[in-house]
């Protein structure tokens, strides 16, 4: 939940309510706003919230009497937690804001005309298993809806079952651990080389809890044109949306799987996954031997990441924000529980980590929390270090610092001709800013200092920042270049 003043408070909320519906968050906002009586004419602060809003949000609504806050606020926590999730935007004027009545509370239970669930149909959940059944060349790729549904052990359950090599896309992660056997990785615009070029191979592609979203497809019209394909969701505005399905089975991940599950037979798909091997061996030797085991004299994003899986055994939860530093971090970090990678996805945020993982620390404080942050992000949201040290909220922050805003620089140079524009950083002292809110903080230019480093900083008890000076002009790969096709995938 958010709680925001009227006006320019209410409308810094707008990037954060944007980026939660388009990666189905639940989200309560509620705003302040000027007097009903002064409503629509230009009072000081006001703004038409509603408004502005509208696209961004599951539903909004204007309480202008302090009786119908109960009600709307019951109403407002069910819808962003039912079905597929989303934000909800409450605004309350100043005079209900200020008003008594008798105050009663009653859960929402159901919403007339809202259907947040789709009733599953047994045929096509039959019929899914049979097609499953009889592929010789089948691939699973699972997204957020898997977690949503909290579905990740119905899911390690069919592919075990059936041995079909499943991939994720970014906001999938963590569902299955990255080291299982079957776990065949990441797909999408910097995922692994062959689950990408195995999508344009594949016979049957079934889909779970996923959108088909532009960074995960390519290039539509070649998108898995040879395989028939599955698409299990929750929303019907999903299917058919981007790819054409051959069979849409819509209702909750947990229950459409745990339908399924009896229906599929065991079968031998050795084959068709030692494919999946020889292709990692090519990335593994041209791509990943190259990020996590380098020979550069100056550190690279990888080797940081794996410190810190050495250090946290793949328990931590890894909050990344956008660029560079998030591919790495999702396709190198070694997730052995669920729900451990928090990143912004659709929306590519910046400035996304530093608050989520504040979040995250206060939802789970059980867990160590880690973001992952560049240099760029990092200022766009610096200022939350003054919550981190009045809550003393004891999260770990990993700035990895190239000088440069570095995805777009890799493109500038792959596309542009290395023209550099607005793209290379003159930053400030961070370890010095850090220190100025009191907040421990480190900062290492040489690798023989990393482990200990990263070390220290996961043993210390409270808050923590840590500036890793990485390769100032190194790039992400694998990489499929923006409307090519997925079996256009680059590595290098």
């Amino acid at each position: 939940m958010a709680i925001a003043t009227s006006g320019p408070g209410a409308t810094n909320l707008i990037t954060g309510i944007a980026d939660a519906q388009i990666d189905s968050t639940p989200m309560v906002c509620i705003t302040g706003q000027v007097g009903a009586h002064l409503l629509g004419s230009d009072a000081f602060q006001e703004t038409d919230i509603i408004g502005i809003s509208t696209p961004v949000t599951k539903w909004n609504y204007q309480i202008t009497k302090a009786s119908e806050i109960p009600e709307v606020m019951a109403k407002a926590f069910y819808i962003a937690q039912s079905g597929r999730p989303g934000p909800v935007l409450i605004d309350i004027t100043k005079n209900a804001q200020l008003e008594s009545f008798g105050f009663s509370y009653e859960k929402c239970k159901a919403v007339r005309s809202y259907h947040p669930v789709p009733e599953v149909d047994p045929d096509s959940v039959a019929l899914a298993a049979e097609m499953m059944n009889a592929a010789k060349k089948p691939m699973i790729v699972w997204g957020q809806g898997v977690l949503l549904g909290h579905a990740e052990s119905e899911l390690k359950t069919i592919i075990e079952k059936t041995g079909i090599p499943a991939a994720w896309t970014i906001l999938g992660a963590s569902a299955i651990p990255t080291t299982h056997p079957l776990n065949v990785g990441m797909v999408g615009m910097h995922g692994n080389y062959a689950p990408n070029i195995l999508t344009n191979e594949c016979d049957l592609l079934i889909a779970i809890g996923m959108r088909f979203d532009d960074r995960v497809t390519g290039d539509l019209a070649t998108y898995a044109k040879q395989a028939k394909i599955i698409h299990f969701e929750i929303d019907p505005a999903e299917i058919n949306k981007n790819v054409q399905v051959d069979v849409a089975v819509l209702g909750d991940a947990k229950t459409t799987l745990s339908q399924l599950l009896p229906l599929l037979k065991p079968n031998d798909h050795s084959a068709w996954r030692e494919r999946f091997a020889e292709l990692h061996a090519v990335e593994q030797k041209k791509v990943i031997d190259q990020d996590l085991f380098p020979t550069k004299e100056r550190m690279t994003m990888g080797e940081v990441m794996v410190a810190i899986n050495e250090e946290t055994q793949g328990k931590a939860a890894i909050v990344s924000d956008v660029g560079q530093h998030q591919m790495i971090a999702c396709r190198y970090a070694q997730f052995q529980e669920t729900r451990s990678n928090i990143t912004s996805g659709g929306l590519g945020t910046m400035g996304f980590a530093l608050p989520a993982a504040i979040g995250a620390k206060m939802a789970a404080p059980e867990r160590e929390v880690i973001a992952i942050i560049g240099d760029g992000g990092y200022q766009m949201t610096i200022q939350e270090l003054g919550t981190i040290f009045q809550n003393k909220t004891p999260i770990k922050i990993v700035v990895l610092n190239n000088e440069f805003l570095g995805m777009v620089r890799q493109w500038q140079q792959l596309f542009f001709e290395k023209r550099y524009a607005s793209t290379e950083m003159t930053n400030p002292d961070f370890v010095r800013i850090a220190k100025g809110y009191h907040i421990e903080a480190n900062r290492v230019t040489q690798r023989e200092g990393l482990k200990e480093a990263v070390k220290a900083m996961i043993q210390h008890e409270g808050p923590y920042f840590l500036e890793v000076c990485v390769e100032k002009e190194d790039n992400v790969f694998p990489m499929i270049p923006s409307g090519a096709s997925v079996s256009d995938i680059r590595l290098e």
